[in-house]
């Protein structure tokens, strides 16, 4: 029998999937894991690198596989990449999972990722270019979840109770 995860999180680069995941985590005292991280361990590179390299086609192969095995494995938190869900198999996994999609606004994500993080998509004009990939992806996201949770001026430890809540969890 495969692994269900106790949440997955799902949203844009900048919106704090990995910090809250890593808190959610700690109070549920489960596993923490990164779809964009075990991708890193596959090929030994960065995902900028492989975006650089062998482009965004071949990065999304590997991101689909990557998803795959972390849903079927993983009974813990789970985040995924920010354009994971743009592959219909993917969203179709995530069917009847409890899914949380954190959402925030342009100036918070661009401004949380700094200015010197090299972000493939995002590499020319970043407020634009994240309202744009945002305009495609949001209604993606919300057709895979449970709920949508504010992060912008919101500290991590906060979005990480209401999604405990909305969830209606208990903590470790």
């Amino acid at each position: 029998m495969s692994a269900v995860p106790a949440i997955v999180l799902v949203g844009p680069m900048g919106v704090g999937k990995s910090t809250v995941g890593q808190l959610l985590a700690e109070r549920l005292g489960v596993g923490y894991r990164d779809t964009d991280d075990d991708i890193v361990a596959v090929v030994g590179r960065p995902v900028r690198d492989v975006f650089r390299a062998q482009g965004e086609a071949y990065f999304r192969t590997l991101e689909r596989s990557a998803v795959r095995a972390a849903l079927a494995e993983h009974d813990g938190v789970l985040a995924l990449g920010g354009g994971a869900i743009l592959a219909a198999d993917t969203r179709a996994l995530l069917t009847g999972l409890p899914v949380v999609f954190l959402d925030v606004g342009p100036g918070e994500a661009v401004r949380r990722m700094g200015r010197d993080a090299f972000r493939p998509l995002l590499a020319v004009n970043p407020h634009v270019r994240w309202r744009e990939l945002m305009d495609v992806r949001r209604p993606l996201y919300e057709s895979v979840a449970r709920a949508v949770i504010g992060t912008g001026g919101t500290r991590p430890e906060k979005v990480a109770q209401a999604v405990i809540d909305v969830l209606e969890l208990r903590v470790a």
